[in-house]
């Protein structure tokens, strides 16, 4: 999710301030929630158009490069068509991220947001127990760069281990060499600037 200071608090604004191609996936997603789900309200939060019931049941996001469709509760919803490809290791939110409206399947979208609408409708339930997740492993080429970056390592030690988990997952994810390096790069400048991983970009 984007915690930048949202562009504008006004739906009808944010659309127009979507950046390229994106303006034109954003409205069409809008539509199809409205059409599917008419009694949903909408707002802006942290930069995200925002879909509620009694609470958040998803929101947009429109970044330079791809969209992205976030469900708040996307861990507790069926994903049987295999939509969600980002948030996977949070233990809430599940995201769809995407650069065509193509890539996404429609009749699945729709089975998605009507379980998340019917999901916020149900009285809450008490919460199962937290699970422990794993540590995850330091990336070695994370460990290798904070040992050359005093300032990086000093406020990387200084966070808390869920904040941590953050920037080795993301470093960690990569898969080609030059995400790596890029990703790498921008983790050190961003922890050398004080900056946690969701403001790694300032």
């Amino acid at each position: 999710m984007d915690c930048r200071p949202s562009r504008t608090r006004d739906p009808d604004k944010w659309i127009t301030t979507c950046p390229g191609f994106t303006r034109e996936i954003c409205e069409t997603l809008r539509e199809m929630v409205f059409r599917w789900e008419p009694d949903l309200s909408e707002s802006v939060n942290s930069n995200m158009l925002c879909f509620s019931g009694k609470k958040r049941v998803c929101g947009l996001g429109a970044f330079v490069d791809h969209v992205e469709i976030t469900f708040y509760r996307g861990s507790e919803i069926a994903d049987p068509r295999g939509l969600f490809n980002h948030g996977l290791e949070s233990l809430s939110i599940r995201g769809i991220k995407f650069t065509e409206l193509a890539q996404v399947n429609r009749r699945a979208f729709r089975e998605l947001l009507h379980a998340a609408v019917l999901l916020d409708a149900t009285p809450a339930l008490p919460k199962p127990p937290g699970q422990k997740r794993e540590p995850w492993p330091m990336p070695p080429a994370l460990g290798e760069g904070l040992r050359t970056h005093p300032a990086a390592a000093a406020f990387f030690a200084s966070l808390k281990p869920t904040y941590q988990r953050e920037y080795m997952v993301w470093v960690g994810m990569a898969k080609r060499p030059e995400t790596l390096a890029k990703r790498l790069e921008e983790t050190l400048a961003a922890l050398a600037g004080g900056r946690k991983w969701a403001r790694r970009r300032g």
